[in-house]
């Protein structure tokens, strides 16, 4: 039984073995805000095509295509929030009449687990944490619109990937890559050069598997977004993990047990 909110394994059928991750909704299946729905699925959607992507399965930073993508989630995301966030002190709207129906959430099941690409697995990571608060909110009982407290909490992991994909990617200062206005420009796109900045043993990179990946026609199934309540129980990653060849456990390899780090010399 899971003891938190860790992110959901998508373990259903063959997509188990490509490590699938979706955000955790909890018991939280349905939302009356369709701001907050709309949100979901566009960040949903748009991470699931930064995962997909080949950078996704390579070692080496990420190429600029990618990059773009992530530049334009994380704007998009801001664009929503800051538009329709409503501060505290300005009365809502509330309908006198009708109420609009909640709806379940979708999810889009994104590959995390076993992804190898350390930035584009730590911005997903964020992302993901962004999706399940925004899922969990009680912002979703409110009919309309979403609040400003709402919109920093969710919003606070989409300003911390674009600055980090700023500051360390593209080489700008962390002074202006953390203001909330801040957007990278064309000029700063077209310069990128990853490999002036990173280390040497970072800029290593490995041939990634050249088979087992799904086609724009397998994916089809995942990429309209699967409403939460079609989905089975659903747990956390496993701590042992479990190797699949088609489609079925084959081979458990237990976790290592030796710990992290050494002790400290004494």
């Amino acid at each position: 039984m899971a003891t938190n909110d860790a992110f959901l394994w998508y373990n259903v059928g063959d997509w188990a073995k490509y490590g699938l991750a979706v955000p955790n909704y909890g018991d939280d299946t349905h939302s009356q805000n369709g701001t907050i729905r709309y949100l979901t699925n566009v960040i949903g959607r748009n991470l699931q095509l930064v995962m997909y992507s080949p950078d996704a399965k390579r070692t080496a930073p990420p190429t600029i295509k990618t990059l773009t993508r992530v530049h334009m989630l994380c704007n998009r995301a801001r664009e929503i929030l800051d538009a329709r966030a409503v501060p505290e002190n300005v009365p809502s709207i509330e309908p006198t009449h009708a109420l609009p129906a909640p709806e379940a959430f979708k999810v889009f099941p994104v590959p995390y687990f076993l992804v190898p690409n350390p930035w584009l697995k730590q911005y997903c990571e964020m992302v993901l944490l962004s999706l399940t608060d925004a899922m969990q909110d009680t912002d979703n009982s409110r009919p309309i619109e979403i609040s400003q407290r709402f919109a920093g909490q969710v919003g606070q992991y989409i300003q911390r990937v674009y600055k980090l994909m700023a500051v360390e990617l593209f080489g700008v200062p962390a002074a202006d890559a953390g203001r909330p206005d801040f957007k990278l420009s064309d000029e700063q796109l077209a310069s990128y050069d990853p490999f002036k900045k990173i280390t040497s043993t970072e800029a290593l990179d490995r041939v990634p598997s050249l088979t087992e990946w799904p086609t724009e026609d397998d994916l089809s199934v995942l990429t309209s977004g699967i409403p939460v309540t079609e989905l089975p129980v659903l747990g956390p990653w496993p701590s042992v993990a479990t190797a699949f060849k088609g489609g079925s456990p084959n081979t458990t390899v237990a976790a290592p047990s030796a710990p992290s780090f050494v002790a400290p010399p004494v």
